[in-house]
C-alpha cells in the first residue's frame, strides 16, 4: 500500500469521537477512562451511556471476500478482483445493541470487521489519497442470516440487510495506522476469528478508490472490509463482541423476535448449500440442528 499523505485518518495522535443519547438529545462524546465527556464538559460513566452508531451513512458498501484465510476456508483460488454488495440503512446498530434472530431461522453468523467511515466526499480518488478522505474506522460486525442464502444468493439483501445486522462503534477512531491492526471477535469471552489487517487481498486503499470511480462516497458512510475464516451462528443470549486493536471493541447481544407474521415469499431453508456457508467446515453438523 501507498504510505499515507499528511492530515490522513491514519495519521497523528489517536482520537474518539462516540455517538450517544442522553437526556433525550443526542450528543457526541469523548472517552476518558471510565468516563464519557460531553461537548458542554458534562461527564458521564460509559457503563450508563446508551449508544448510537457513531456515523450516520447514505449507505454501506461491503467486500464479499477479502481474507485470504476465508477464501482458503471456501476452497478457492487466489482473488483477482474484490466483488460488493450493500447493506440498507436500517441494518446500521451500535455498541451494547441487540441483534435479533427471527424464531423461525437458525443459522445467524457474525462476522467481525473492520469499517471504513468515509469524511469527505469521494468520486475518482486515488488509492494513495484516499485515508485523507476518511473520518476513521471501527469495529464492526457484518451480521448475517444464512437461512436465507438459497433465495439471495450473491446479492445478500435479506441474508445481510435485516434491521440491526450492522453494529458499528463504539466510536469512530483515527490517528492508528489500521493497517497494523489485528482483527479479533469474540463469542462468550472465547476467540473465534483473528486475522491482521495486513492479511486483506485488498488494501482499504484498494477498495476505498475501486468503489468510488463510480460512486460518490459520502460523509457518514460506511465501508466493511472483509472478514477472516470461522464465521459461525450465534445462539439466543449469546454476547458476540468485535475488537480491531487500536479501535477498541464493539458488543452485542444475541436476542429471539417472532417470525413474520405473514406467509409471503420465499422462507428460511435448512440445506447443505446453507449449511455449507454457514457452518464452514462444521458443516457435517446434523441437518435441521437448533441452535
Amino acid at each position: 500500500m501507498a504510505e499515507p499523505k499528511s492530515g490522513s485518518a491514519l495519521q497523528g495522535e489517536r482520537e474518539e469521537w462516540r455517538r450517544i443519547l442522553h437526556d433525550g438529545a443526542v450528543q457526541w462524546v469523548r472517552p476518558d477512562a471510565e468516563e464519557l465527556v460531553l461537548g458542554d464538559g458534562r461527564r458521564i460513566a460509559e457503563a450508563e451511556a446508551h449508544y448510537l452508531a457513531p456515523c450516520v451513512p447514505t449507505k454501506i458498501l461491503c467486500v464479499h471476500l477479502n481474507y485470504e484465510s476465508r477464501v482458503v476456508e471456501f476452497g478457492g483460488g487466489p482473488l483477482d478482483t474484490p466483488t460488493y454488495f450493500q447493506k440498507p440503512t436500517t441494518a446500521m446498530n451500535a455498541h451494547r445493541g441487540q441483534l435479533h434472530r427471527p424464531a423461525d431461522c437458525q443459522y445467524l453468523n457474525y462476522e467481525g470487521e473492520v469499517a471504513a467511515i468515509v469524511g469527505k466526499p469521494m468520486r475518482n480518488v486515488a488509492p494513495d489519497d484516499t485515508w485523507a478522505h476518511l473520518a476513521g474506522f471501527a469495529p464492526a460486525n457484518d451480521v448475517g442470516c444464512h437461512d436465507y442464502r438459497d433465495t439471495d444468493r450473491g446479492g445478500m439483501t435479506r441474508v445481510k440487510g435485516m434491521d440491526g445486522f450492522c453494529p458499528v462503534g463504539p466510536g469512530v477512531v483515527r490517528g492508528v495506522d489500521v493497517r497494523e491492526s489485528t482483527l479479533r471477535t469474540w463469542l462468550n469471552g472465547r476467540v473465534v476469528q483473528e486475522g491482521k489487517v495486513s492479511e486483506m487481498a485488498f488494501g482499504i486503499d484498494y477498495l476505498l478508490a475501486d468503489l468510488c470511480r463510480h460512486i460518490t462516497l459520502l460523509p457518514g458512510d460506511v465501508i466493511l472490509t472483509g472478514t477472516p475464516a470461522f464465521s459461525r451462528p450465534m445462539q439466543i443470549g449469546d454476547v458476540v463482541e468485535v475488537e480491531v486493536s487500536g479501535l477498541g471493541r464493539i458488543r452485542n447481544t444475541v436476542a429471539e423476535i417472532p417470525a413474520p407474521a405473514h406467509g409471503v415469499g420465499h422462507q428460511p431453508t435448512d440445506t447443505p448449500a446453507v449449511r455449507g456457508v454457514a457452518l464452514g467446515s462444521d458443516a457435517g453438523a446434523a441437518p435441521g440442528r437448533k441452535p
